[in-house]
């Protein structure tokens, strides 16, 4: 049973909320959740998303399932209504993703912020952004080590090559409702620990890269039947967390703020860059200059757009 029952959810301590996403229709709380076996609370960050209607209950849905409607507007042969849907323990109403103990970092990630765009070259990088990702202590990614060794969400692997240099597992990620295929969330974190971000892979990565990209496809082809360019693999930059990892989406999903120009970057692209490479020297992810976009609450952000001036962006 989790530590995450409903008899602790409901002693939530509700603060504030830190954003609101009405394209996922999802609200982020701050607040405080109970320690477990202690009488102590901690800081919690909770965001609750509806889930998807669930294609195979389609033919219910009006019939069955819609206990109640209310009419908003009608002209002509377009109407609009609020409808109110009866309960179902087959068909969940939301998902909630809890991070506890929240840190500030957590905070500040998960609030709503202004954004700017930088352009972080390797002198940048070198100054600035690879000083900051060494400061990071190894306890923020403990939880990616705790899959990798085994400790916990051992059940959830989907497939696992062990090599400590070019290894990966596959897993659902935790934006996945592990139901609804069309928004179907996976993400392979590498072994190697020496790739904290797109900007430590080289021409040596490629077998890893191509080799995620193959297993990944045969995965979900054998276990969800989606076939050839179905798929949407991409790497983050900056990523959430600084230990490589690819993200995995159905090709149909659409509206993920992560998929966002500057920030995503398709595997495919990647692995062409780094086949363009010579095979020694700098590889191009090091020697190119990434522009993207940084939130105002991000670490980055003051000294990234300080430095933006001495470019001459600003």
């Amino acid at each position: 049973m989790s530590r995450y029952e409903l008899a602790t959810l409901k002693q939530f301590q509700f603060e504030r909320v830190l954003n609101e996403d009405p394209i996922t229709h999802a609200l982020t709380l701050l607040g405080k959740l109970p320690v477990q076996g202690t009488s102590e609370y901690a800081g919690a960050v909770v965001r609750i998303e509806k889930t998807a209607l669930q294609a195979d209950s389609a033919e219910h849905i009006l019939t069955r399932s819609l206990e109640s409607s209310q009419l908003i507007e009608g002209t002509d042969i377009y109407t609009w209504l609020f409808g109110w849907l009866a309960s179902s323990s087959d068909s969940p109403d939301v998902k909630i993703n809890i991070v506890h103990p929240a840190t500030e970092v957590h905070i500040r990630k998960y609030s709503r912020q202004e954004v700017a765009i930088v352009h972080e070259t390797p002198a940048l990088y070198d100054r600035i952004v690879r000083p900051y990702i060494a400061a990071f202590p190894p306890s923020r990614t403990q939880w990616v080590e705790n899959i990798l060794n085994g400790t916990s969400e051992v059940e959830k692997v989907l497939y696992r090559d062990p090599s400590p240099e070019h290894g990966y597992l596959v897993l659902p990620d935790m934006k996945w409702d592990l139901i609804t295929l069309s928004s179907l969330y996976l993400v392979a974190i590498a072994f190697n620990r020496s790739i904290r971000s797109l900007r430590d892979l080289t021409k040596s990565h490629l077998p890893m890269l191509k080799s995620i990209r193959r297993e990944i496809a045969r995965v979900v082809k054998d276990r969800w039947g989606l076939g050839q360019g179905s798929l949407r693999m991409f790497i983050h930059y900056q990523p959430s967390y600084y230990h490589f990892h690819v993200h995995i989406v159905n090709a149909n999903h659409y509206g993920l703020p992560g998929m966002s120009a500057g920030q995503a970057h398709l595997l495919d692209d990647m692995i062409s860059l780094l086949e363009c490479d010579p095979d020694d020297g700098p590889s191009i992810l090091q020697r190119m200059t990434f522009t993207y976009a940084l939130g105002e609450q991000h670490g980055l952000y003051e000294p990234m757009k300080a430095a933006q001036q001495e470019l001459g962006y600003y």
